[in-house]
């Protein structure tokens, strides 16, 4: 499903579903909050909201965004506001988790399969040898769109720990999932809201979430204020993780973590 789509308001929200994973003690409820492309400006902010807060942020990077070259979607990643492999070790060295975010921001679905492989293997690639600490094995790789087939999932489950796809592609009848409980590879089901401000769309979703039994809430989001498609206000953001840090049966962890609790 492609960003146009969403122009039409649609109401979003995703689950994961069956994964083991870190479920801090008395925890019922997890959120992570999903940023996605890259953009400089935003991503500082958002890693310095959430070390306000004692938590990590969840920054998943477009491997080539940072070449003069890239020209995908100009109207909601300009090229010239994304951050470079610079920016992501400093950020990953803050303890912040860095997730690949494709090659180039195609949708993998309207390009030849054997061209959508080989974008999944340059950009798997590309953070391997320009991410410090950087392993496939631990890693999740987030497509563009969230738009993917069970073809392309398998593929890049053979090298990573999980894939974040759409949640109409992964998730049925349900909006909450049981947390984590197999080690195995898998797809997360992810939404979005946009191209406006999802301030309203984030709290909704919240909101819904906090009075179910529990789960594990994402939420795919991207830049702050004026950066990006569907963008999430600086001010709200702030506001948001300083109350949702006071509950004392939730969390608010990226992907990885919660993937890498009970592995060793």
């Amino acid at each position: 499903m492609q960003r146009r789509i969403f122009i039409k308001n649609t109401i979003l929200g995703s689950l994961a579903v069956g994964i083991s994973g870190f479920i801090p003690k008395g925890k019922t409820h997890i959120i992570t909050l999903s940023f996605d492309d890259g953009f400089k400006k935003s991503f500082y902010k958002i890693a310095d909201i959430h070390e306000n807060y004692g938590l990590k942020a969840c920054l998943n990077i477009i491997a080539t965004g940072h070449l003069k070259s890239f020209t995908a979607e100009k109207e909601w990643i300009p090229q010239d506001i994304l951050g470079d492999f610079n920016d992501w070790n400093k950020l990953k060295h803050r303890g912040h988790e860095i997730m690949p975010h494709t090659w180039e921001h195609l949708n993998l679905t309207e390009i030849p399969l054997a061209k959508a492989k080989e974008n999944i293997d340059k950009c798997l690639r590309f953070f391997e040898e320009n991410l410090d600490g950087y392993t496939n094995e631990g890693a999740v790789y987030n497509f563009a769109y969230n738009a993917s087939t069970p073809e392309l999932d398998t593929y890049a489950l053979q090298s990573v720990r999980a894939v974040r796809t759409g949640g109409w592609l992964v998730l049925k009848d349900t909006t909450v999932n049981l947390l984590p409980v197999s080690p195995e590879p898998l797809a997360l089901g992810c939404w979005g809201y946009g191209p406006g401000n999802c301030d309203k769309f984030v709290e909704q979703e919240i909101n819904k979430f906090l009075q179910s039994e529990g789960g594990w809430l994402i939420l795919n989001l991207h830049g702050l204020d004026d950066e990006g498609w569907g963008p999430v206000s600086t001010k709200y953001l702030d506001g948001l993780l300083k109350r949702l840090v006071k509950i004392k049966t939730l969390d608010v962890l990226p992907t990885g973590l919660v993937l890498k609790g009970n592995e060793g």
